[in-house]
């Protein structure tokens, strides 16, 4: 009998999680910065993914101290990590084809995300990326930790200016 009433339970509580990941991401509320979409199952404008500045902001943050070809010297670079966005999403691919608003593209394999602290860059320095200074989010690879990350092959992943993710 209580071996019957514990699964019972167990099976409740499984339900409500699964419930609660399936439910719908919250609209944004104000000035839509990055449009997710393709293969994810986490939506809240038709079959995609909109955010705002607070919603990115509420994703798990992390900050990253590193150099990159674009800048003078090491830059404190603070915003979202790539796979706390992938999760939220609820994203089932295998790469990212990451826009730009000037409409410039890249691949980035989802792995990248999960193997390395990525992050959607929102601020260098404390200060909000302006589209001018490579914003409003900028993909950041944490070179300085992971030298073997300053190749090529990366640095055409980090896209800045970034508008919209497909996950394919």
């Amino acid at each position: 009998m209580a071996k019957r009433l514990i699964n019972k339970t167990l099976l409740v509580l499984v339900g409500t999680c699964v419930f609660n990941a399936a439910q719908a991401l919250d609209a944004p509320t104000g000035t839509v910065i990055l449009e997710v979409a393709g293969n994810i199952s986490q939506t809240n404008v038709g079959d995609e993914a909109h955010f705002d500045k607070a919603m990115l902001e509420a994703l798990t943050q992390r900050t990253t101290n590193t150099s990159t070809p674009w800048h003078d010297g090491v830059v404190s670079f603070e915003g979202p990590l790539g796979r706390a966005l992938l999760e939220a999403v609820g994203a089932d691919g295998e790469q990212l084809n990451v826009v730009a608003l000037n409409d410039y593209s890249s691949k980035v394999p989802v792995s990248d995300f999960y193997d390395h602290e990525v992050i959607l860059a929102m601020r260098a320095d404390g200060q909000p990326l302006r589209v001018r200074d490579h914003g409003p989010l900028f993909i950041i690879y944490p070179f300085d930790e992971t030298p073997a990350l300053l190749n090529e092959e990366v640095l055409t992943r980090s896209v800045w200016q970034i508008k919209r993710i497909e996950v394919e």
